[in-house]
């Protein structure tokens, strides 16, 4: 028998060709797939091989999840955990890990493009412009789930870098006077993306101060991302990267 091979998976934003090539390789070779329908879409599972076992976690607890890989273990199957995005950012894949460390398998992580990368890619913006903001911040409001101390919003605000806000549209009056409490401008540029790269995408931009009333326009609450900061609405700026005045190991000062 096989040593059973347990992968968590990356899954991208949505779209199914945004996956990797290794993300798709490693569905395409699983006997059993564990996908959530509410986060992933079902297009990622073209790629499962025909008699794969198919398995929504949207309705299972850690516990049921962790039964299919013991299973794999005992039975040397090898299991694909899809997870949307990035399997590092709110994957809620840390527990995982360390669960299936104390089984008889091999365990692997494939990375996958965030929602952060996707919805900038929408909007045709980069997120760290030179002197305006060279820095991201992945944070969320607090609901339910408190964060740590020192994590609000008002004090990562105070930065006045980009801000790439998750799980925080349920509440958008309170993230906009978070936000403008924090320090920045009223007339900072904000983008609201939900289900960026799936077929009801939909992408708006405003104002801070608008904030709260085009998300409640959009109707929208959950798999919504928020990107706030200067740099989104920055114009004329040019990195010393490529700078003829700026040397680096491959190129020369040039002066003409």
């Amino acid at each position: 028998m096989s040593r059973a091979k347990i992968w968590f998976v990356g899954a991208g934003p949505g779209a199914a060709d945004l996956l990797t090539v290794r993300a798709a390789k490693v569905i395409g070779e699983a006997d059993v797939v564990v996908w959530a329908s509410s986060l992933v879409h079902e297009d990622v599972l073209e790629h499962a091989r025909p008699g794969a076992q198919i398995l929504d976690s949207k309705t299972m607890t850690l516990e049921e999840v962790l039964d299919v890989y013991r299973r794999a273990a005992a039975e040397g199957l090898t299991v694909a955990r899809l997870h949307s995005g990035d399997p590092s950012i709110y994957g809620a894949v840390q527990e995982q890990l360390e669960a299936v460390a104390a089984l008889d398998a091999d365990v692997e992580v494939v990375p996958g493009v965030t929602s952060v990368a996707a919805t900038a890619a929408a909007v045709g913006r980069e997120l760290t412009i030179p002197e305006v903001a060279q820095s991201v911040v992945m944070t969320r409001m607090a609901t339910r789930t408190p964060m740590p101390e020192g994590e609000d919003l008002a004090s990562f605000a105070r930065h006045g870098t980009t801000l790439a806000l998750f799980l925080s549209a349920s509440r958008p009056k309170r993230l906009q006077a978070e936000l403008l409490a924090g320090g920045y401008a009223p007339e900072t540029p904000c983008v609201i993306g939900y289900r960026v790269t799936w077929p009801e995408e939909r992408i708006e931009t405003c104002r801070l101060d608008e904030l709260a009333a085009t998300v409640r326009s959009m109707k929208v609450t959950m798999h919504t991302l928020v990107l706030v900061g200067p740099a989104l609405g920055a114009r004329g700026t040019r990195s010393h990267l490529y700078s003829p005045g700026f040397a680096h190991t491959y190129r020369p000062v040039r002066t003409a």
